[in-house]
């Protein structure tokens, strides 16, 4: 693994963080080539359920390196492979990830931030297409995960103007999950992870995959695609087991106890 990422397991929930302080966690090629397998790697692992993505030193990630483009580093751009700039925001997982935000995420930072699914941000953090002044265009697929967050009038504005979100305007948005104390962002990442762990796996992620999945489909394959999903889980014995311990007075009056 790079020295540019660590990644950290704790019960059920994995941790990736980007290591680059010097550089505000700027990725380069080769940190971007980690977090692509750091992210395989937490898919594939049957002991995992729910990833966090952090940034070390008070910043999540400032985008692309581009001290490193200037010096020559060229990332491969391509329209086939799994491999982004950035490095992962391609990759559809089977589980979900959970982006703790501090300090700024912009620039192929904040595609990053919007590959999560949820998106923890401290109160004084910024996101932002910080790139539009330098000519850098969103590859990372931001320009398509943006405005099926927050719409399309809303997204334009922000890709032309590149002007920071503050996170008051991003949380009344939908841009981010929930918005917490500076410094505390990863730990309320950590608790919203442990709390999905908690619940049935295999509903939890046909579910988040029949969302996912739904974009380009026409009605009745949508709906085709979400009875599939549906029935996955039921095979699974999920739900007969949660039926049961529902007659046994679990979760009664929408408490979350079982």
């Amino acid at each position: 693994m790079s020295a540019g990422v660590a990644i950290h397991t704790a019960g059920r929930v994995t941790t990736v963080t980007i290591r680059r302080v010097s550089r505000r966690n700027a990725v380069d090629l080769e940190t971007g080539r980690a977090l692509l397998a750091a992210f395989k790697a937490f898919d594939a692992d049957d002991r995992s359920d729910v990833a966090i993505l952090a940034g070390e030193g008070g910043t999540f990630c400032a985008g692309a390196d581009l001290q490193a483009l200037a010096a020559g580093e060229r990332k491969p751009v391509e329209p086939d492979g799994d491999f982004a700039p950035m490095g992962p925001t391609r990759l559809r997982l089977s589980k979900p990830v959970i982006a703790a935000i501090e300090g700024h995420a912009v620039a192929g930072g904040m595609e990053l931030a919007l590959w999560c699914d949820l998106r923890v941000a401290g109160r004084s953090a910024v996101m932002g297409i910080f790139n539009r002044r330098f000519g850098v265009p969103l590859v990372d697929l931001g320009t398509i995960r943006l405005p099926q967050l927050i719409g399309q009038g809303r997204a334009l504005e922000l890709i032309l103007t590149g002007r920071p979100v503050a996170m008051d305007e991003a949380l009344a948005i939908g841009l981010v999950t929930r918005v917490v104390d500076d410094g505390s962002a990863q730990a309320e990442a950590t608790a919203l992870a442990k709390s999905l762990v908690g619940f049935p796996q295999a509903g939890l992620r046909n579910d988040r995959l029949s969302l996912l999945e739904h974009y380009g489909l026409d009605d009745a394959s949508a709906i085709a695609n979400e009875i599939r999903r549906g029935l996955a889980t039921i095979r699974s014995g999920e739900t007969l087991a949660g039926s049961s311990r529902f007659s046994a007075g679990a979760g009664r009056h929408g408490k979350f106890d079982g």
